[in-house]
């Protein structure tokens, strides 16, 4: 699994979500908060997903095919400030379009980053998900960049705060690093049983 990805298109409306006859993935998270980095190094392909410094850059959901067996789709982060209200707004609408109409929508990847307590917006959005009674699963990203010893500890804090908050578990929760294979094969092992 995760030998063979392919980008598919890029939908800035409901009309251009593709129809592949394939399970879904969804990537969700703040922007900056690794969902690129993360698509690039699960496929082992660097060049796959774009990768910015600048948060907000991906203003569309994009579809990408894995193995031909089932699709990642990288949707818009969210929190981001910079970006302008209407546009803001424009993707709230678009996202919400995707997770309400997607009958192929098998699990969402919240992605949070590990150094931080979850946002508000993460905390939102993985109510939303335990609303509508979407399979959610978090991946606590950038733990490189805490101690091996603050790894486990942050994790779990940060896991119970925001299963605190939204009043029900998510499935599970994986630390997830670009600079290590650990977490990519503990992931994949989890998306493997879920699809």
């Amino acid at each position: 699994m995760f030998t063979k990805a392919k980008f598919i298109l890029s939908a800035a409306k409901l009309e251009q979500f593709p129809d592949l006859k394939m399970g879904e993935i969804a990537i969700v998270g703040r922007s900056n908060v690794g969902k690129s980095s993360l698509i690039n190094h699960l496929t082992q392909n660097r060049g796959l997903a774009k990768v910015s410094a600048t948060p907000g850059k991906t203003q569309l959901i994009n579809f990408f095919t894995v193995d031909e067996e089932f699709v990642l789709v990288d949707l818009p982060g969210y929190g981001f400030a910079k970006v302008p209200k209407g546009m803001r707004e424009e993707w709230g609408t678009l996202i919400q379009n995707y997770l309400q109409s997607r009958k192929q929508l098998r699990l969402i990847l919240l992605l949070c980053d590990s150094r931080h307590p979850p946002t508000e917006e993460d905390i939102a959005f993985a109510k939303w998900a335990i609303h509508f009674k979407q399979k959610l699963v978090v991946v606590f990203t950038k733990v490189d960049k805490l101690s091996q010893s603050m790894v486990q500890s942050s994790c779990e804090k940060n896991f119970a705060l925001l299963s605190e908050a939204i009043g029900d578990k998510p499935i599970a929760y994986f630390p997830y690093s670009i600079k290590n294979a650990k977490g990519r094969l503990c992931l994949i092992k989890e998306l493997e049983k879920r699809m």
